[in-house]
């Protein structure tokens, strides 16, 4: 190909990209004129139909396809775009009308059973968002969401070499660190045990199901989920895998049933579409099996098993007549001859077709299968017990149940018309290439318009969605407080407690109080999110409860906002109003007084001066928080600054730290002759700190202002504010004076006599420098 014939394909595939597709596929339509290397040409013929694809020209589109296939067969790679917009059409049918139907079905759900959630049970609110069943050994992430033990294991076994993994409900993967290291939720698992023992006891099968699955005992398993489906017929993992467990037996129409039960029960979970599949191409119906692959990747785009099966099934729909063999013509041939509703639903604009038409699901049995004969294909008679089948009882019949002997009559049948079929299939190789492209946009338009919504049913089993032990408020409290969860919290160990029970205890001892497991990698985020669906049994089973835990906690809170009575104290050092003070926190009992104030949201406590009788000084100030650093182990930095100054009314102790009764104080303020005296005596000291400061060295000046920052210029109105000029404090925070010294300051409520007691240090000062 020469370079106008690569520059033509370049502009055809700037074409593709700026979703032109007309005129890529006219560019690639000429460029096959003059191709003649076989392997060349069925590229572009492939590009060519891709563009025609997403230009919404299927039916050319798979003319052309079938073309490609002529030369050679094609491969999955050739055959991705083609995959890609047949489900992304599943995609926007489901769309633009899976609105109204699910509104439909609620709303049927929620005539039948009033008392049931949005799905229809009154569990409804306790489902894993991954595998969307009932938790079972639910294991609660940092982030306060929780999953089946199960569930994240295999997310986490799946992503381990691709990328972490993420939360299904806020999509954090951030705080998610091994899920292998956590443990199941203790007290959410005996909760939900408790409340709903059905369900756990169809989980605890399922689970022994599955490992005698895994050692190869798959007759015993299938027995295990036959009584967990006696326990949970709601449940649509127990017929997927009842479903997989067929299709090892062999049981391939049987693994077909559950699947569709599976569909049915969880229309919009793709692996359920998957198994639907899987039992299809057992049995031969690989159009069907190709559809519901499609469905599967209009609800999880990026499954990688249905993409390959999806591009195997449509590489061998699309190869020529001669590959596929006599034993496959009666399987396509269907489509032409005895499926003659698929013909009418062709023929009706697809705005017309009703979902029962297009849906699949209408043709799950309505006749249980226990009533069935069990001598199916592949399949000894008289093999293992009849199967135990309610959920089919769930759904509406659709039409008039059928005795065993018209069952036997349908299926000698059914038996006829497949000998004739087979008859028929040397008949079929003589077909036309007419006949071909036919069948091919045919099937293939079948399978685009094929619905993937049930029919709205009240289709609900209430009788296991509740029923257990009601819950009491002893089954919710705190083994710290012995009160009820207020804020519930869980740690990697899976243990649950309050929130403020645990960050206390966790000042102590970054251990759990419980099982004392190591929890400093806990501790460092410092990010602890509230185990939501512990939250949700407490406001759902225990309301009453709750409110009364509310009203406590907002008692406490009131009293621990109030910056009169019972204000927390730091006893340390010095504080004056206006002036930083930074502090290191290491004492857990500073933690708990830290924490609390920001809580509460008043975030300050008052500064004051040890004292050897009262346990500390009778003035102080009161700091504000402005930033808090946490350190691993626990420790902080707090960067505070002055705001007001008080005198302690009462000394008291709280949770082991001190507390008092305050009264703030304010400066006098003064008038007349005595305000201009006032106004001298300030500037004549501001002039002299000013100078005494300019004395200090450069590095002892530097070290001053890093640390409480340089001297305020001086205030224009000197009474302002109730604690005077903002330069006095500083001055008195940076003079050389001990604590002792400078506590006579804060008390002081006159300015004047405040400046004169300035003016007499800075006097010694200097006369300390000229000796």
């Amino acid at each position: 190909m020469g370079a106008e014939g690569e520059s033509m394909l370049q502009l055809a595939a700037e074409a593709f990209q700026s979703r032109n597709f007309d005129l890529a596929a006219d560019i690639y339509e000429c460029q096959l004129a003059g191709a003649r290397d076989p392997g060349s040409r069925q590229e572009l013929m492939v590009k060519r139909a891709d563009a025609l694809t997403f230009g919404g020209k299927l039916p050319e589109a798979l003319d052309v396809y079938r073309q490609a296939s002529e030369i050679e067969r094609l491969k999955p790679v050739h055959l991705a775009s083609l995959v890609e917009h047949l489900s992304a059409s599943i995609r926007r049918q489901d769309a633009g009308c899976g609105q109204g139907r699910g509104e439909e079905a609620g709303a049927a759900a929620a005539a039948a059973f009033p008392g049931a959630g949005a799905t229809g049970c009154a569990h409804a609110d306790f489902h894993c968002r991954m595998c969307l069943s009932f938790l079972f050994e639910p294991v609660t992430l940092p982030c306060g969401h929780s999953f089946c033990k199960r569930c994240l294991e295999r997310e986490g076994g799946e992503r381990e070499r691709e990328r972490p993994v993420v939360c299904r409900q806020c999509r954090d993967s951030s705080r998610v660190a091994d899920v292998q290291s956590y443990r199941v939720n203790v007290v959410l698992s005996g909760l939900l045990a408790k409340r709903f023992p059905a369900l756990h006891q169809a989980g605890r099968l399922r689970r022994e199901g599955n490992g005698l699955y895994a050692e190869r005992k798959v007759e015993a398993a299938l027995e295990k989920y036959n009584q967990a489906i006696l326990m949970a017929p709601m449940d649509h993992i127990l017929f997927s895998n009842r479903s997989q467990i067929h299709s090892s037996l062999k049981h391939y129409k049987k693994a077909l049933r559950d699947a569709e039960v599976t569909c049915r029960l969880k229309p919009r979970w793709s692996k359920g579409h998957i198994r639907k599949a899987q039992a299809l191409v057992s049995l031969g119906r690989t159009e069907e099996a190709l559809r519901e692959y499609l469905v599967c990747l209009s609800i999880e785009p990026d499954c990688r098993l249905a993409k390959t099966e999806a591009h195997k099934l449509l590489s061998h729909l699309l190869a020529p007549v001669t590959d596929h063999g006599p034993e496959h013509i009666s399987d396509y041939s269907s489509i032409l001859s005895s499926r003659a509703h698929v013909k009418n639903a062709i023929r009706v604009p697809f705005q017309t077709l009703s979902p029962s038409m297009l849906s699949s699901e209408s043709r799950l049995p309505s006749t249980p299968p226990a009533q069935r004969d069990t001598s199916e294909s592949g399949e000894g008679k008289g093999q293992g017990k009849p199967e135990v089948w309610r959920p089919v009882l769930c759904f509406p019949l659709k039409r008039k149940r059928r005795s065993s002997e018209e069952e036997e009559a349908e299926e000698r049948r059914q038996e006829r018309t497949d000998e004739n079929k087979r008859s028929r299939s040397g008949e079929l190789l003589d077909l036309t290439h007419q006949h071909v492209r036919t069948r091919v946009r045919v099937r293939v338009v079948f399978i685009v318009r094929s619905s993937l919504h049930p029919e709205p049913t009240a289709a609900t089993d209430s009788s296991n969605c509740d029923g257990g032990d009601v819950l009491e408020a002893a089954d919710l409290e705190c083994s710290l407080c012995m009160r009820l969860f207020y804020e519930p919290v869980t740690t990697p160990c899976g243990h649950t407690f309050c929130l403020q029970c645990l960050e206390r205890c966790l000042d102590h001892n970054p251990k759990c109080p419980l099982c004392k497991e190591e929890l400093s990698e806990y501790l460092v985020q410092r990010q602890f999110c509230k185990t939501v669906l512990m939250e949700k049994l407490i406001s759902k089973y225990l309301p009453t409860d709750l409110v009364e835990r509310q009203k406590i906690q907002r008692e406490e809170m009131a009293e621990l906002s109030n910056l009169n009575k019972n204000v927390p104290i730091f006893v340390c050092t010095m504080a004056f109003p206006t002036v930083p003070c930074p502090l290191h926190i290491f004492e857990p009992c500073y933690r708990l007084m830290i924490r609390r104030c920001i809580e509460t949201g008043t975030n300050c406590f008052g500064m004051c001066l040890a004292d050897n009788v009262k346990g500390f000084a009778d003035y102080g100030c009161l700091l504000e928080i402005r930033d808090v650093k946490f350190f691993s182990d626990g420790r902080s930095v707090v960067n505070t600054i002055g705001r007001r100054r008080f005198k302690v009314v009462q000394h008291s102790e709280r949770d082991g730290y001190n507390t008092a009764d305050i009264e703030y104080l304010e400066d006098v303020k003064v008038e007349g002759v005595a305000e201009r005296e006032l106004e001298s005596l300030h500037d004549a000291v501001y002039d002299q700190a000013l100078v005494w400061v300019n004395s200090l060295k450069t590095e002892q000046k530097e070290r001053i202002e890093g640390h409480f920052g340089p001297m305020p210029e001086k205030d224009s109105e000197l009474q302002a504010c109730p604690n005077g000029p903002s330069w006095c404090w500083w001055l008195l925070a940076v003079l050389p004076l001990e604590g002792r010294a400078q506590l006579p300051f804060l008390a002081i409520t006159s300015l004047k006599n405040r400046l004169s007691g300035i003016r007499k240090v800075l006097l010694f000062m200097a006369q300390c420098r000229h000796r």
